[in-house]
């Protein structure tokens, strides 16, 4: 047998395992990848930066275990509690929470926003393709945390509200207002099922509570194909106004302190990002607040949805390299 077996597999005459390469870990994601070091050295980041191989460290050790963990217990949907009450509480494994607790800490979603200098942007990149190798679940609603800042930029009572607990870089798993949270995430509902990626074919309708405009509230009554992680704090929404299609903020509790009106039908069931809860979603007069005007919600969205898609790009080269 090689010298690298499993020192804890049962010995046996019968059963010999051969042609085997090492295990992989524990190894450091960030020291072992030179490509990425020389890319990151031309902003003058060097091989030993202290944030990057130590969280390549993390990864490629303990985070790398709740990863495969995340990954072999996804997430389940209660819809009721004991005595019938309709919940709607997303259970996730612990391995879920250590991975989303270290990736926002590291700064996966707050990193360029609250530091101005000199590559941070690339750093932020670094840190989530790192983190993608190991875990594509959780990257997701980091990515849009991190994604819907430049959207929220637009409404300014908003943004102070929204932007600080954002940009935090801590995790609270807590479902509980988040005027009550030092630390939020933020998911996105675009889709529905009879236009699919033609959003302008959406029939979620948003009617003003009072006033319409930007930063006024409205109820918006419809279903949605696709809500990325269910369990965020708020999400940006597209549905119709009176002028046309537009894009809200709908917090997962309203400000008085009652959960919103968003019911989870099911969770999807993918092929990939297992570890991650996406789901179908209705909307029975839920709340929420027009970003930016009527009408103008293709628009306003997509300076999330641009970010969004750089991050899959950062993902698709994570994959691969972690395959190879």
């Amino acid at each position: 047998m090689d010298d690298y077996r499993n020192p804890k597999a049962i010995a046996t005459d019968t059963h010999t395992v051969g042609n085997q390469p090492p295990p992989l870990t524990p190894y450091n994601l960030f020291t072992s990848d030179l490509p990425l070091q020389e890319h990151l050295a031309r902003l003058d980041i060097t091989p030993q930066d202290p944030q990057l191989a130590d969280y390549g460290h993390r990864l490629g050790d303990e985070l790398f275990e709740a990863a495969l963990a995340a990954e072999t217990h996804p997430p389940r949907l209660q819809q009721y509690d004991s005595q019938g009450f309709r919940v709607d509480e997303v259970l996730f494994h612990p391995g879920w929470h250590q991975l989303m607790k270290a990736g926002l800490e590291a700064g996966i979603a707050a990193l360029p926003w609250r530091d101005r200098s000199f590559g941070r942007y690339a750093r932020r990149a670094a840190l989530n393709y790192l983190h993608h190798q190991i875990d594509a679940g959780s990257c997701c609603p980091m990515t849009m945390t991190f994604a819907a800042v430049p959207c929220l930029q637009q409404q300014t009572e908003l943004a102070e509200e929204w932007l600080p607990r954002i940009t935090a870089g801590q995790y609270d798993p807590d479902n509980r207002p988040w005027y009550e949270k030092k630390g939020v995430t933020l998911g996105m509902a675009m889709t529905e099922k009879q236009g699919g990626t033609d959003v302008r074919a959406n029939q979620t309708k948003a009617q003003p509570v009072a006033a319409s405009g930007p930063g006024k509230e409205y109820f918006l009554t419809g279903h949605k194909w696709f809500c990325s992680a269910p369990m965020s704090d708020g999400f940006l929404v597209l549905a119709q106004a009176g002028g046309g299609l537009s894009c809200f903020l709908m917090p997962r509790w309203r400000p008085d302190g009652r959960r919103n009106a968003i019911l989870i039908q099911r969770l999807k069931d993918k092929l990939g990002n297992r570890s991650n809860a996406s789901s179908e979603i209705e909307l029975s007069n839920a709340f929420a607040w027009l970003v930016g005007e009527e009408g103008q919600g293709i628009a306003t969205i997509m300076q999330m949805v641009a970010l969004t898609r750089f991050d899959c790009v950062l993902g698709s080269a994570a994959l691969m390299r972690q395959a190879l």
